[in-house]
């Protein structure tokens, strides 16, 4: 069978399509799965969000990365945090070191 990328993607489709099904009905696949599964579902709706604004389904596409957006923007909110609280720092001793700031 020869393997092209159509082939390659159906592969890893029906793969986490399993992984799931099998976390769903009590199979324990791992706390790694889980975690990856959480992000694969936002990220899978803004993907076929853009697939419907590509394919002139404005409305649904738009719907859809809205929805996967804000989900994906939960889950980064830590990094988020961390991201901001970096920035503090940063700007606090970029003021302690200027001679006159603002």
């Amino acid at each position: 069978m020869k393997m092209n990328r159509q082939k390659g993607l159906a592969i890893l489709l029906i793969f986490f399509g399993a992984l799931i099904l099998l976390n769903k009905f009590g199979v324990h696949t791992g706390h790694l799965f889980g975690h990856i599964a959480g992000w694969l579902f936002p990220a899978a709706m803004v993907g076929l969000g853009y697939l419907g604004l590509v394919n002139g389904r404005r409305t649904i596409g738009w719907v859809l990365i809205v929805f996967g957006g804000l989900i994906l923007l939960g889950k980064l909110s830590g990094l988020i945090g961390i991201a901001i609280a970096v920035g503090l720092i940063v700007f606090g001793i970029s003021m302690l070191r200027s001679k006159s700031f603002l």
